[in-house]
């Protein structure tokens, strides 16, 4: 194929990422704006109908296009320092999981996008063994054309609806009777794996005070599990009373 001196995609305001549908649209719109009908006895319009003609002609061909984008990305091959290409072959992302999932494991799909790939997204397969703490880093080799380098995935916790993270340790909210503060005793609570957890209730204990359950929060690094730290609140008791007779 010929060198051609001209971006192609510039022409058409584009990008390499461009989808066919884009190429189309792009074409129109600026093909009627630049039409020698709309601008008569204008060489410049005349000049860009036919920048607008061959980038069509190129983009629009699967075989051409591909060919044009080999001819793009060959002076950047060259030219690149060994050194930035090797850089550049590595890339990081964080993944969210849910909490539960870094007690049970689990294995997901993980899609990078890096513009420097020409051949677009790269798929991968993410497994979390069970016990995984937060923050953990996993190592997966890339594809082609990035061979010898790396996607390190950190994961980290989703937000969650009942549960606060921090670090290894959950916080979540426990609203109790004003009965059962003042006098203290057992109240039933559904844990992070679903299990019904027994939390004891001191007597006398006030708003926004603290109880610990050892154990029952996220995976440590180094073993075991954090702890689930759980701020007492107050039920609103509402009471009608009617009017004697």
């Amino acid at each position: 194929m010929q060198r051609s001196e001209t971006n192609h995609y510039a022409t058409l305001g584009l990008d390499r990422r461009c989808t066919p549908a884009q190429i189309r649209a792009a074409y129109r719109a600026l093909a009627k704006q630049f039409h020698p009908d709309v601008n008569p006895h204008s060489p410049a319009a005349i000049a860009r109908t036919q920048q607008l003609n061959a980038a069509r002609e190129i983009l629009s061909d699967p075989d051409l296009r591909t060919a044009y984008d080999r001819e793009l990305g060959a002076p950047k091959k060259s030219s690149a320092p060994a050194r930035a290409a090797k850089i550049q072959r590595n890339i990081s992302k964080d993944v969210n999981l849910p909490l539960e999932d870094f007690l049970r494991g689990t294995k997901c799909e993980v899609r990078i996008h890096d513009p420097a790939n020409p051949n677009g997204a790269e798929n991968y397969e993410l497994v979390v063994p069970p016990e995984t703490a937060p923050g953990t880093r996993f190592k997966i080799p890339r594809h082609e054309p990035f061979a010898g380098g790396f996607v390190q995935l950190r994961v980290k916790a989703q937000p969650s609806f009942r549960f606060k993270t921090r670090g290894s340790d959950l916080r979540c909210e426990l609203k109790i009777k004003p009965e059962r503060a003042v006098q203290g005793g057992l109240e039933m609570m559904r844990g992070l794996t679903g299990t019904m957890l027994r939390v004891p209730i001191p007597r006398g204990v006030l708003r926004g005070e603290t109880i610990c359950l050892t154990g029952e929060g996220l995976p440590k690094p180094r073993g075991g599990r954090g702890d689930l730290l759980v701020r007492i609140g107050y039920r609103v008791t509402v009471r009608v009373i009617r009017p004697a007779g």
